[in-house]
This record gives C-alpha cells, structure tokens and sequence, in this order.
C-alpha cells in the first residue's frame, strides 16, 4: 500500500495506473477509520482494480462551535484498516497542501441542504461539495463510495455530480451497524460504554417507526410525535431533529404516500451529537 501527501504524487500514480488500463476506486473520508469505512473500501475493491482512500479532516465543513480540533485521528490505524479491506493507496494531505491560499471558490447547493442538517449545519455542505469536487478533479476516480448513514449528504453529491457533469460514478453504501444496531460513527469514540447502550434507542426507534407505518399510519406529524416520545425515554437523549422527507429532495412531507427517509440527530448527554435514518419505500 502506498501513502502519498502531495497532490502531484497522487496524480502520477494514477495517471501510471490508468495508463495500464485500471479501474479506479475511490473512499473519501476524514479518518480516524472503523468498519463501516472499511466495507466502503471492501465495496470499492470489488469493483475496481485500483483503490483509492483520501484522509483530510476537511476545515471548510465545520462551523466556528463544531469539533474540528478534537475530531479524532488516528494515522497508523487508518493504514491497517485501508490495508486490511484491500485499499493500494491512502492520499492523505495537509490543510496547506488542499488549501494553499485563502479560498474564494466554493461550490454552493439548494434544496437538498434546505433542511436537516443543512439547517443545523450552516455551510456544512458548502464545505462538503468544495472539498469533495476538489478530490474527483485530484483523484479522476472511475467511481466513488459513500455511506448511507449521511445521506443527506449522499442526495447532495449524487446531484452535484449530475448537475456539474463530473465523469464518476456515486455508489452508495449500506449502514454498518454494531451488534447491537448502532451505526458506526468516528464520533461514537467519544462515547462511554453506558452511553453507547443508550445510545440503540436511536436505530430502535427508527425501526419502530417503519412498523408503525406497516401498521398504517402515515401522518408524519403522528409519527414524529411517536418517535420522539421514545427516544426520550432514554435520560442521556435530547432531539435535534427527527424528520420524514422525501427521499429524491430531502423535503417534508405531511403523509408517508411516496419513498421517503426518516432521518434524526440526537445529542447523548448533550456533548456527542449522532445522526441515523432509514428508508422507507413504498412497494
């Protein structure tokens, strides 16, 4: 597995691969690496011959009172996890090397961040489009792998990628989750053990829900109400949001009458903010 820092070395080793005619995989991530990650990169061999995994703790995505001096990073073990799930090279460059003056470039969305944590996040998604159009024009991947557990964030790149006519293919991932049903997070290592276990009302909520529509209701209002009820039952827990929102313009809806996402951000103790949804499609 190779480890490259520059944007230049990254650019001859692929231009060399794809002058052997290899398929190019790509993972982007910021790091700190665990198994949801590596059944991305898992995923990504599969389906190329070459893959690709960048780690960049990117600054333009977090706001002024987010967590970007303690998000978590953990170089030596990323290596072992991109290794260990088949990955051939890790590009992981400095802030200076990706953003080398003031940026006065960015690429902006609508609609798709309108809501969620597009409204908790002001600017967060900017961020996110800038620095990942600024990886595909780097790495010039065949395609590209993303998790459904931000999916929100996956809607948005789909359509950036549509919109801006990028030459990549998205594919996107299903949640890994723990034994128990947690989804897998970087930020869940911010949790204590105890906070962990309170921390499954979340996807058991979101199961619970997609019963209670089986069942037949489909007023949202009526089934937020369900669903925050139960997840506060849990002490530790306070809502961010929980919502249902079409699943093609991340919109509200008032009845559950099309494929839709149940989507929530929940704090645990009010220091560790955990997102997790679940799609809904209509048969």
């Amino acid at each position: 597995m190779i480890l490259v820092k520059s944007i230049k070395e990254l650019r001859t080793q692929v231009e060399l691969w794809k002058n052997e005619g290899k398929s190019i995989g790509f993972v982007p991530t910021m790091g700190y690496l665990h198994e949801g990650h590596g059944s991305l990169i898992s995923k990504a061999k599969s389906q190329n011959d070459k893959v690709i995994v960048s780690i960049f703790v990117n600054p333009t995505q977090f706001g002024p009172n987010e967590d970007l001096d303690k998000y978590p990073r953990d170089l030596e073990n990323d290596k072992k996890v991109v290794s260990s799930n088949g990955g051939d090279l890790i590009f992981a460059p400095e802030v200076k090397e990706m953003y080398p003056s003031e940026i006065y470039t960015f690429v902006n969305t609508s609609v798709l961040d309108n809501n969620l944590c597009g409204i908790k996040r002001p600017g967060h998604f900017r961020g996110v489009c800038t620095v990942v159009s600024k990886l595909f024009n780097i790495v010039k991947p065949h395609r590209a792998y993303f998790g459904k557990k931000d999916y929100q964030q996956l809607a948005i790149i789909r359509k950036m990628v549509e919109d801006l006519n990028f030459d990549v293919e998205i594919i996107g991932c299903e949640i890994i989750r723990s034994d128990k049903g947690l989804a897998l997070s970087s930020r869940n290592s911010y949790l204590t053990d105890i906070e962990k276990e309170e921390s499954l009302v979340l996807n058991r909520t979101l199961n619970m829900l997609k019963e209670k529509i089986k069942s037949g209701i489909t007023n949202v209002n009526e089934l937020v109400k369900i669903g925050e009820e139960n997840i506060l039952t849990e002490k530790s827990t306070k809502v961010d949001y929980l919502k249902i929102v079409d699943i093609n313009t991340m919109e509200d809806v008032v009845e559950v009458d099309r494929n839709v996402l149940i989507a929530l951000a929940v704090y645990i103790n009010e220091k560790v903010r955990l997102i997790d949804n679940i799609e809904i499609i209509k048969e």
